[in-house]
């Protein structure tokens, strides 16, 4: 059975075809790096039919194995591994990295050494689109110690050279702005800097602990310029492809939006269309200062961490979405997490009623090919599947443990186990869950 790929541009690598354990080169010094589809290895055995290099292709010859029962060399090629456009940039395959907090800064909110190597591995399959770890926007919306910031020249720079190296591998990096609201710690922020939509304390801290005040409508304004200037910050100068405006898991955007942290009667509170009033300024005064394509918003409508969960968040959910649609139907994407994650856990799909689902999401923002990634508990098969719906698919904790995630999932290598004693690194420059895990080889898989 022989299928024949044609590519848009000369693969840099090289690749060790296991079928004869050499090195595929050719008469003018070009290396191949085959993708190898399904279980078995023996799917990738290539040679160069076209010496010009504007016209050729690869051939993909497999031997007599029995099929992968996910792929088959006579069916096309899994979407989760095909090329696409997302706002400015031309992804080679539609496999994103999550945005992972791990603590990895200094006092000063300054990324440590080793976050460098961190990016550079995750970068190391070209045109993957990673998206940052959260970063605060403003001293003010920084709740926790020893995550990053973007807002000093010590910020900018230090990024900047991560966000360069990220480009080295052919990759791209958008950057996520936060900022915390009540679910900042007051003892880092000081008395009066823990805020939110209202004064509704989260139930699980201390019944002595300050309560968050409601940011005044001034306030808010200058949180609209905080946002803008975050955005121009990692564009313009640190030179990040992107933002993704944070909306999600309960944080301050999050917290106006939903009506079980928000109980304003002002023109930020009570009505859908008021509730999701900062959100929507947040999403205008970013695209305002970067451009529709270099913006992204992530949401989170049926997680419950950090109290959050309307009882019913399709209407206040579709709102916000048809409103972003109509101001801005460009943005570059829509970053939706599944209802299966909860918090840290991840539910069996057959637990949830058949109403609680994302599907609401995809049939007002991606019914018209804008682009949706989806995140939230994804394993090969069900990242395939969602896949085939024209969605990109983010991973978070499998990218933790497989800097090398997306070339494991499109040869379907084994995957590392991650080790959740190691996400965190509370300012300590230590590379052990954090840049130690292996790529795959076979000598090198952890047990």
């Amino acid at each position: 059975m022989t299928a024949v790929v044609k590519y848009d541009s000369v693969p840099s690598s090289a690749y060790n075809c296991p079928t004869s354990g050499k090195l595929a080169r050719f008469r003018n010094g070009w290396e191949i790096e085959s993708l190898c589809l399904g279980n078995d290895p023996l799917w990738c055995c290539v040679q160069l039919t076209s010496e010009d290099p504007n016209k050729y292709a690869w051939k993909q010859e497999r031997p007599s194995v029995p099929s992968s029962p996910l792929f088959n060399m006579s069916l096309p090629v899994p979407q989760l591994f095909q090329p696409v456009s997302v706002g400015e940039m031309q992804l080679k395959h539609r496999i994103v990295m999550a945005p992972l907090t791990r603590y990895s800064s200094d006092s000063d909110r300054v990324p440590l050494k080793l976050v460098k190597e961190y990016y550079v591995q995750r970068a190391s399959q070209p045109g993957t689109l990673i998206i940052s770890e959260a970063m605060f926007i403003d001293e003010r919306a920084a709740g926790y110690p020893h995550a990053p910031g973007l807002w000093s020249k010590a910020h900018i720079a230090a990024w900047k050279e991560i966000v360069d190296a990220v480009h080295a591998q052919g990759s791209f990096i958008y950057m996520q702005l936060w900022a915390h609201g009540r679910a900042a710690q007051p003892a880092t922020l000081g008395k009066n800097a823990h805020v939110s939509a209202s004064d509704i304390p989260l139930s699980y801290r201390p019944a002595d602990e300050i309560k968050p005040r409601p940011l005044s409508t001034t306030e808010i304004a200058e949180y609209l310029e905080l946002y803008a200037r975050a955005a121009k910050y990692a564009v313009e100068d640190a030179g990040f492809d992107g933002v993704e405006v944070h909306g999600a898991n309960g944080y301050l955007i999050d917290q106006f939006t939903q009506d079980v942290s928000n109980v304003r009667s002002d023109e930020y509170g009570g009505s859908i269309e008021n509730r999701t009033r900062f959100a929507l300024e947040v999403i205008d005064a970013v695209v305002a200062a970067v451009g529709p394509k270099k913006t992204g918003f992530r949401i989170s409508p049926w997680n419950n961490y950090q109290d959050m969960r309307m009882k019913d968040p399709k209407p206040t959910f579709s709102y916000l979405l048809e409103q972003i649609k109509a101001r801005h139907p460009d943005l570059a994407f829509i970053h939706a997490v599944e209802p299966r994650s909860v918090g840290e856990d991840v539910l069996d799909d057959d637990t949830l009623s058949e109403d609680i689902s994302n599907d609401f999401i995809r049939e007002i923002w991606a019914s018209e090919s804008r682009r949706l990634i989806s995140a939230g508990g994804y394993k090969r098969d069900s990242a395939i599947l969602d896949g085939e719906k024209g969605e990109l698919i983010a991973f978070g904790r499998l990218f933790i443990a497989n800097p090398d995630l997306a070339s494991r999932l499109m040869h379907d290598y084994p995957l590392n186990p991650y080790d959740r004693d190691t996400f965190y690194l509370d300012g300590v420059s230590d590379p052990r869950g954090f840049t130690d895990y292996p790529f795959y080889a076979p000598e090198t898989q952890l047990p």
